[in-house]
């Protein structure tokens, strides 16, 4: 779980000395797809998760146009940090802030990051080059990681995944009444999304 101690730590990633405005919290749903689609494929996951960028990288883009371009999963995209759980924090907030359109951008922006933060440990370029991908500055992403509205938001989204959807690792996909843990093949979620399709 993300403490309040959070925005201490944001502080200390971007180093910025004067306060900007604060951002809006967003706490809709996250999602790609036809809203009516027959199946949703619900992904809890972490930007600082290595698993979860494989997949993200590897087979996501397969999945998505077998999938959601062609109308018949409705994707969702659920929070769920991962060590370091304050970065994680910070990635999802200020993909948060960034235009609706620009969501999903931010985020495959910083799992496409992650092998470049693992080797430099440059916390504050990684979070930079994915705001810059939602038309973010520094202060503005400055701000959308110091939102404290917007850091209650992900804590009630975090604490709703792990008490009502029981996740306790990530990648976890759920998908009707199967749930995979763990980085997944895109035949692997085939298997358990064809049936529900009926076929089709």
């Amino acid at each position: 779980m993300v403490t309040p101690r959070f925005l201490r730590t944001a502080a200390i990633l971007l180093a910025v000395m004067v306060a900007a405005p604060a951002a809006m919290a967003d706490s809709g749903e996250k999602s790609m797809g036809k809203a009516s689609a027959k199946v949703t494929v619900i992904e809890y996951a972490s930007v600082t998760c290595p698993h979860c960028g494989r997949f993200n990288n590897e087979v996501f883009p397969a999945f998505k146009a077998k999938y959601v371009d062609t109308g018949k999963v409705l994707y969702v995209f659920r929070e769920f940090p991962t060590d370091p759980a304050e970065l994680a924090a910070a990635g999802f907030l200020v993909a948060r802030c960034a235009p609706a359109d620009k969501y999903f951008p931010v985020l495959d922006a910083l799992f496409h990051g992650q092998d470049k933060l693992y080797q430099t440990r440059d916390a504050k370029a990684w979070l930079l080059e994915a705001a810059k991908v939602g038309g973010m500055d520094e202060a503005k992403a400055q701000a959308c990681i110091e939102d404290k509205a917007a850091l209650d938001a992900f804590n009630t989204r975090v604490e709703a995944a792990f008490n009502v959807g029981k996740i306790q690792s990530t990648p976890t996909f759920v998908i009707g009444k199967t749930k995979l843990e763990g980085e997944q093949t895109l035949a692997a979620l085939s298997a358990a999304i064809d049936p529900l399709l009926g076929g089709k």
